[in-house]
C-alpha cells in the first residue's frame, strides 16, 4: 500500500493524495491548484495520473481547493463515484457549477481584452457542461457509519464531523488484506472548535497513519470574539471616514459567518446602520443548504432556525443575485459594507468590486481568511502598492487589515490538541496543506509528541506504508 502526494504537498491548494493498494486507487480530494495564471492552469490542466484508472474519489469537503478538479477528472476518464457527506454533495453541486461559469465569464472578459491586442484566446479550464457531467458522480453519506469502497471490497470509510465548513469531513479509510487491516486517517481541513455556526471536530481514533493539514501549524489565532470586534471597529472608523469595506469571502461558510457577526453587532449597536451586500449568487445558494442541513450546525444557530428566526438575514442586508444588481453596487453613494467571493481575490465579482474601489483611500479591504501564496489577496495583505486586476495595474490607497480569527483551519495548539487525542496507534501522521515553513514548524512540535513518526512530503513524493495486526 502507498500514498502519492499529488497537491497540497508543502503548499496550500491543490489538495489531492492517492492510495494504491493492489486493489484499489482511492483518489482523496480533487482541488484546484491557486496560484500565478499560467502555472495553475498548466497544473489544473493535466492530471498527474489517468483518471480511468481511479476507483473511487473520497471528498473532504466543498472548498473549491479540494473539490475544484473533479470536472476536469470526470471528462478525462473517471466514471466512479464521488463519496463525501449529503452537506458536501449539496454544496459541491453548486460551486463546480459556480467555478465553470466563473472561469467561461472571465475567460470571455480577458479575450475581449487580448483580442484588441493580438494575443492568443483564452480557453477556459472546463466548462458548464463539464460541471454537470461530473455532478451525478456525487454520493452523500451519513456522519459516523461506516460504507463500503467501492463495493464490498476490503476497503471501508467513516466520514466524521471535521469543523471546517457545512459538511467538512476526516476521512477514516480501513483496508482489510486477508485478515490484516490498516486504518488510515485524512483531516482534510480541520475547524476549531466553539467556532459560531458549526459543530466541535470529532475525534479519530484507531488510526495507524494520519494525513494532517497545517494551514496555520505555526500560527496561533486570536479569539473569534476579539476578531468579531475588530469587524465592528473597522466599519465604524471605514464607514466614519464616507468608504465602503470590501470583504473577499469564500461563498460557503465565511460569508455566513461574517453576516451572523454582524448581525449580532447590529443588534447591539456596535455598527452603524449602513447597506451590506453579500454580493455572490453562489454564497445565496449556500446559505439556503446551511438552512437544509441542520445535523452540521451548532446548537445556537439551530435553534435560530428551528424557531424560524433567521441567523443570516437583518435590516439592510441585501442579497444580490443579478449582474446588473452587482453593477449598481459599485455605484452606491456613501459608506457600505460589500461581502463577495472569491475569497483569494482570483476570480468572481470581488474583482471589479477591488478595481473600482482599491484606489480610494477611504476604503478599507478587509481579509477575513486565509491567502495562499501567489494570489491576488496575498499580494494585498503583504502590502503590494501596486496590483494588477484583468490585466490592468491599480494603485493601492485603501486601507488593507486582516482578521485571522474568524479563520476556519485550527491554529498551531488546536491541531496539537487534537492529534494528542487520537495519537495511540499512529505509526506515522503525514503533514501536508501549509506552506512550507509552517508545515515543517507543526512537523517539529508533533514530533515532540512522540510515539510515531513525521514526515512532511514533497510534492509527488511517494511513500509505502505497512500492514499491521491490532484490535479495531
Amino acid at each position: 500500500m502507498k500514498i502519492t502526494f499529488h497537491g497540497a504537498a508543502r503548499t496550500t491548494t491543490g489538495s489531492m493524495h492517492l492510495v494504491e493498494t493492489n486493489r484499489h486507487r482511492i483518489l482523496l480530494d480533487c482541488g484546484l491548484y491557486q496560484g500565478h495564471r499560467a502555472e495553475a492552469f498548466a497544473r489544473n490542466a493535466h492530471l498527474p495520473f489517468d483518471p480511468k484508472t481511479i476507483t473511487a474519489v473520497v471528498l473532504s469537503h466543498a472548498h473549491i481547493d479540494h473539490s475544484g478538479n473533479l470536472p476536469t477528472l470526470v471528462r478525462d476518464g473517471f466514471a466512479g463515484k464521488i463519496n463525501c457527506t449529503a452537506a458536501t454533495r449539496d454544496l459541491a453541486m453548486l460551486m463546480l457549477r459556480d467555478s465553470a461559469r466563473i472561469q467561461e465569464q472571465d475567460a470571455a472578459y480577458l479575450n475581449q481584452k487580448t483580442s484588441r491586442r493580438g494575443l492568443p484566446k483564452v480557453e477556459p479550464l472546463y466548462t458548464i457542461d463539464d460541471a454537470e457531467r461530473a455532478l451525478p458522480h456525487l454520493v452523500g453519506h451519513a456522519y459516523d457509519q461506516w460504507f463500503d469502497l467501492p463495493e464490498r471490497d476490503g476497503v471501508r470509510v467513516m466520514l466524521r464531523e471535521a469543523g471546517h465548513i457545512l459538511g467538512s469531513a476526516i476521512t477514516i479509510l480501513e483496508f482489510d488484506d486477508h485478515g490484516k487491516t490498516i486504518r488510515l486517517g485524512f483531516t482534510g481541513d480541520l475547524g476549531r472548535p466553539n467556532t459560531l455556526l458549526l459543530r466541535d471536530p470529532a475525534t479519530a481514533r484507531g488510526l495507524d497513519y494520519l494525513i494532517i493539514e497545517s494551514t496555520y501549524g505555526g500560527r496561533e489565532h486570536g479569539a473569534l470574539s476579539d476578531s468579531q470586534n475588530e469587524l465592528a471597529r473597522i466599519v465604524r472608523n471605514t464607514v466614519a471616514r464616507g468608504g465602503k469595506v470590501i470583504i473577499p469571502a469564500f461563498a460557503v461558510e465565511r460569508t455566513q459567518e461574517i453576516v451572523y457577526s454582524l448581525h449580532q453587532k447590529t443588534e447591539a449597536n456596535q455598527v452603524p446602520s449602513v447597506p451590506v451586500m453579500v454580493d455572490s449568487p453562489l454564497a445565496i445558494d449556500a446559505t439556503d443548504v446551511f438552512r437544509l442541513h441542520l445535523e452540521c450546525l451548532s446548537e445556537p444557530v439551530r435553534e435560530h432556525l428551528l424557531a424560524h428566526q433567521d441567523p443570516f438575514g437583518f435590516g439592510k442586508l441585501r442579497y444580490t443575485r443579478t449582474v446588473e444588481e452587482s453593477k449598481q453596487i459599485n455605484a452606491l453613494p456613501g459608506a457600505a459594507i460589500i461581502i463577495s467571493a472569491n475569497g483569494m481575490c482570483e476570480a468572481g465579482r470581488v474583482l471589479h468590486h477591488l478595481k473600482n474601489n482599491i484606489e480610494d483611500e477611504r476604503n478599507t479591504i478587509l481579509f477575513v481568511g486565509y491567502q495562499a501564496e501567489n494570489t491576488l489577496g496575498r499580494r494585498l495583505v503583504d502590502g503590494a502598492k501596486k496590483v494588477k486586476i484583468f490585466g490592468d495595474e491599480y494603485t493601492v490607497r485603501a486601507e488593507i487589515q486582516v482578521a485571522n480569527g474568524f479563520s476556519a483551519h485550527a491554529d498551531r495548539s488546536e491541531l496539537l490538541d487534537w492529534v494528542a487525542q487520537v495519537k495511540g496507534n499512529l505509526k506515522e501522521v503525514f503533514v501536508v496543506h501549509g506552506e512550507e515553513q509552517s508545515a515543517l514548524s507543526f512537523a517539529d512540535a508533533l514530533g515532540a509528541l512522540g510515539g510515531f513518526t513525521v514526515t512532511v512530503p514533497q510534492p509527488n513524493q511517494t511513500i509505502e506504508l505497512g500492514v499491521f495486526d491490532h484490535e479495531l
